[in-house]
C-alpha cells in the first residue's frame, strides 16, 4: 500500500511540477517563432515537456535519499508535498515572477551515525550534479538536433541551479542537513 501511495504522489508531484514550469520551459527552442504555439488555452505539449525537464531530477533526487536511507536500514517513505505543489500552482497563477517550493521530501525513521545523516542528505543534490554533469558532456561532446539540444540545455541550467540551492546551509533545505551532520562527524 505504501509503495501504491508513493506512485500516486510521484504522478501527482509530476503533474503539479509540470504545470508550474510548462511556461519556463517550452517544447521548443526559444529563437524559434511558432504562432500557432501563443495562442490562448492550456498547452499538453508544454505540460509534457517541462515535466520531462524538471521531473526526473526530482523524483530521482528524492529516490536517493530513500534508497540510500534503505540501504542504512532505515524505514525510508516518499511523499509528495501537497500544501506546497497547492503552494506553487496558486504563485503560478498568480503569474509571480519566482516560484520556490519544495515538491516532495521522504521521511525517514531510524537511528543511524552523523556520516549516515551526512550521506542520505547528500544522495539528493548529487542526482543534480550527475544530471548537470552528463548533461554538459552531451552537449560537448554530441551532434544532436535543436530539440535535444534544447532540452539537455534546460536540463542542465535546471539541475546546476537545483545543486546549488540544495546545497545551501539553509535549514529544511538538503545543505544544512550534510553541513551539519558532516560538522558533527569530524568535531
Amino acid at each position: 500500500m505504501i509503495i501504491f501511495q508513493e506512485v500516486i504522489d510521484a504522478i501527482i508531484m509530476t503533474l503539479g511540477v509540470g504545470f508550474i514550469f510548462m511556461d519556463a520551459f517550452k517544447n521548443r527552442p526559444s529563437d524559434v517563432l511558432d504562432i500557432n504555439s501563443y495562442t490562448a488555452g492550456f498547452n499538453w505539449k508544454d505540460l509534457w515537456f517541462a515535466s520531462l525537464v524538471v521531473a526526473p531530477a526530482i523524483i530521482l533526487h528524492e529516490a536517493a535519499h530513500k534508497f540510500v536511507a534503505l540501504g542504512f536500514g532505515m524505514s525510508a517513505v516518499f511523499h509528495a508535498s501537497y500544501f506546497f505543489l497547492a503552494l506553487g500552482v496558486v504563485l503560478k497563477l498568480m503569474n509571480f515572477g519566482f516560484i520556490f517550493f519544495v515538491p516532495g521530501y521522504v521521511s525517514i525513521i531510524g537511528a543511524g551515525t552523523h556520516l549516515e545523516f551526512t550521506l542520505i542528505a547528500f544522495a539528493g543534490p548529487l542526482i543534480h550534479a550527475l544530471f548537470w554533469v552528463v548533461s554538459t558532456i552531451i552537449l560537448k561532446t554530441q551532434k544532436l538536433n535543436r530539440k535535444k539540444t534544447h532540452f539537455l540545455i534546460l536540463t542542465k541550467r535546471i539541475n546546476g541551479f537545483l545543486f546549488i540551492l540544495n546545497m545551501l546551509p539553509i535549514p529544511g533545505i538538503d545543505g544544512f542537513s550534510v553541513y551539519s551532520h558532516l560538522w558533527n562527524v569530524f568535531f
